[in-house]
């Protein structure tokens, strides 16, 4: 059994609008130890993290604890919303959650992300079969990862989660075969 935690990052400054080095809150970086608290008994061989600074940071404390590196796979970063900033994300969010395909200019589809995430978890549970590890990730990369699972998951849940920051989705893999997933929030 391959067991890997995927991390949602912890609170960003949503000031910064430079998507890759959107750094965390104070507060945002002290929940990042409770991603630590939560992870330290749990056995993890490995810590991979998408390339963008939210995720890397929400996981760095584990790993520094841990005395592992953090391996960046750049498959695993966020969406490309658009080159643009968007103010109305909530709208722009439900038209992509009803349409995987829709999509701004310079942006993705929920469907891009999702196939893009999936074959690099693919990828890690080949290479990394019966070990356990940390993913840092995002919302929504992560919640495409969901759907592709559960397919009831959607934008309500999406939405739901949307708050939750980090958040931690635990999930168990015969192979390549998702045979339990447990939603984890660690803020409570």
């Amino acid at each position: 059994m391959t067991t890997v935690y995927f991390i949602r990052h912890a609170e960003p400054d949503f000031e910064v609008h430079d998507d890759l080095l959107r750094p965390l809150t104070v507060k945002g970086h002290a929940d990042a130890k409770l991603v630590t608290a939560y992870l330290k008994d749990k056995e993890i061989d490995e810590v991979l993290s998408s390339p963008y600074l939210r995720a890397i940071d929400t996981v760095k404390d584990f790993a520094d604890e841990s005395g592992l590196n953090i391996k960046v796979i750049y498959e695993f970063r966020e969406r490309k919303v658009d080159s643009a900033w968007i103010e109305d994300f909530t709208s722009f969010s439900k038209k992509q959650w009803e349409d995987f395909d829709y999509k701004l200019a310079d942006g993705e589809s929920l469907r891009e992300v999702q196939e893009r995430n999936i074959k690099a978890l693919n990828d890690v549970l080949l290479l990394h079969k019966g070990k356990n590890i940390v993913i840092g990730t995002h919302g929504t990369a992560l919640s495409t990862i969901i759907n592709y699972y559960q397919n009831t998951y959607g934008y309500e849940d999406f939405e739901k989660m949307k708050r939750l920051m980090p958040w931690i989705v635990k999930m168990q893999f015969n192979i390549d075969v998702c045979e339990k997933i447990s939603k984890i929030n660690i803020t409570e």
